[in-house]
C-alpha cells in the first residue's frame, strides 16, 4: 500500500523545527489555520474559486478541539474541507495517510492553493471520513485485504466486519469507535448523512472521548445536535463568504427550534404555494 501524499509538492505547509520556544506553544490544534495562498493564481471566474467562501477565505484559525463549517448546499463546506484533506495528504474520496485510489477522479484543484499552519505536534493518526464516498473506501479496504502480501488485514483496524456486510449507519459508526485512535487530526464531511439522532448524540460522546485523547475535529455538517458540541468554533459560509457566529444564531438550530416549538406552522410553511 503506498502513501498518496499530493499536497507535499503544490499546497504550501508551513511548519517550522522545533525550538525551545515551541515548548511554551500547545500541541494543538495540529492544524492550526488555513488561507490562500499569497502566490497562487486563482481563476475567480471558475469553480470552485468562484464560490464566496472560497474567493474570501483571508485566514481561517480552527479550534485546538472542534470546529464546525455550516452552511446551505453550494457554499462550498464540502469542497474546501475536501481541499483541506488533500493538502494534508489524504485520499479525497476518504481514508487515513496511507489510501490511495481513485474511484473518479472528481476533486477540486483548491488544494494546490492553500496555505496550511501547522503545529510543531505532528498528530499520530489522521483520517477523511465523508459519507458519499464511504462505500468506495469500504471496497478500497477488502481490495487490499485480497493480497497475500499485504500484511495483517486492514480490516480488522475497522472492528473486524465488512462495511458491506452492515448498514451505513453502522459502518459509519464502527469505523468512528475502533478506527480513530486518538491523538488524531480527522475531518469529517456531513457525518449524520449516515446517523440517526441517537446515533448522532453518541457520536458526540465519542468525539469527547477522542477530545480527551488530544484530537481535533473539523466538521462539516447540517445537524444541529452535532453542533451544539461544546465550546465548538462554528463558521457559517454564505454568499458572503464565511463569519464565525453562536451555536444559536445558526439557521439550521432557530429552524428546528421553530418547527419543534410548532410543527403545525411549520407544515404550513412548507405546503404554501410558492411563486
Amino acid at each position: 500500500m503506498h502513501e498518496h501524499t499530493p499536497g507535499s509538492h503544490s499546497a504550501i505547509h508551513s511548519r517550522r523545527r522545533r525550538t525551545r520556544a515551541d515548548s511554551q506553544l500547545p500541541a494543538l490544534p495540529y492544524l492550526r489555520e488555513v488561507s490562500l495562498r499569497t502566490d497562487a493564481f486563482l481563476p475567480l471566474n471558475e469553480y470552485p474559486f468562484r464560490i464566496p467562501a472560497v474567493k474570501n477565505l483571508q485566514t481561517l484559525r480552527f479550534a485546538s478541539d472542534v470546529t464546525f463549517l455550516f452552511g446551505e448546499n453550494g457554499t462550498g463546506k464540502s469542497t474546501l474541507l475536501e481541499a483541506i484533506a488533500v493538502a494534508l495528504g489524504m485520499n479525497p474520496e476518504g481514508g487515513g495517510r496511507h489510501f490511495n485510489f481513485a474511484t473518479r477522479e472528481s476533486h477540486s484543484p483548491l488544494w494546490r492553493a492553500l496555505k496550511l499552519v501547522r503545529s510543531w505536534s505532528r498528530p499520530r493518526d489522521q483520517y477523511f471520513l465523508r459519507a458519499e464516498s464511504h462505500f468506495n473506501v469500504a471496497t478500497e479496504i477488502e481490495r487490499l485485504d485480497e493480497d497475500p502480501e499485504g500484511g495483517p488485514p486492514i480490516i480488522d483496524a475497522y472492528g473486524g466486519i465488512s462495511r458491506h456486510e452492515q448498514s451505513h449507519g453502522e459502518s459509519f459508526f464502527a469505523l468512528i469507535m475502533h478506527r480513530f485512535r486518538g491523538r488524531g487530526l480527522y475531518l469529517l464531511d456531513e457525518p449524520e448523512a449516515a446517523l440517526s439522532p441517537q446515533r448522532q448524540l453518541q457520536l458526540l460522546g465519542r468525539i469527547r472521548q477522542l477530545v480527551h485523547q488530544d484530537s481535533q475535529f473539523i466538521i462539516c455538517t447540517h445537524s444541529p445536535i452535532l453542533m451544539a458540541y461544546p465550546n465548538a468554533r462554528i463558521f457559517v459560509l454564505d454568499q458572503n463568504g464565511y463569519t464565525e457566529t453562536a451555536y444559536t444564531n445558526t439557521a439550521h438550530y432557530r429552524l428546528y427550534k421553530n418547527f419543534l416549538d410548532n410543527p403545525e406552522d411549520g407544515i404550513r410553511q412548507a405546503f404554501a404555494p410558492h411563486p
